[in-house]
């Protein structure tokens, strides 16, 4: 695939990228190069590659899925202006 000057400042006026006339030529080999690059890629064979996301193998990071009250009920409430217990102390605002 080949991209042309026209091409180029689409894609510039796309991205919000101001490319002066002088660089429309050097944009173009730069974007010419990295779709060489891509097309390069569709000619690897992955048949039988199983996906990943990551080179080295991980083993995901679990906790217990335990429901528990945090125990920093009195933590939370100690910048409060106001509390009671463990409870925010706040005005009425029914009207």
């Amino acid at each position: 695939m080949s991209v042309d000057q026209a091409t180029v400042k689409r894609v510039a006026n796309l991205s919000r990228i101001e490319v002066s006339e002088n660089n429309l030529e050097k944009m173009q080999g730069e974007l010419n190069a990295i779709l060489g690059f891509v097309e390069q890629l569709s000619e690897v064979d992955v048949e039988g590659v199983e996906p990943m996301t990551s080179v080295t193998p991980m083993a995901m990071k679990k906790r217990v899925d335990a429901v528990t009250d945090g125990s920093k009920a009195s933590d939370v409430v100690a910048n409060a202006p106001e509390s009671d217990g463990n409870f925010f102390v706040v005005p009425k605002v029914i009207e």
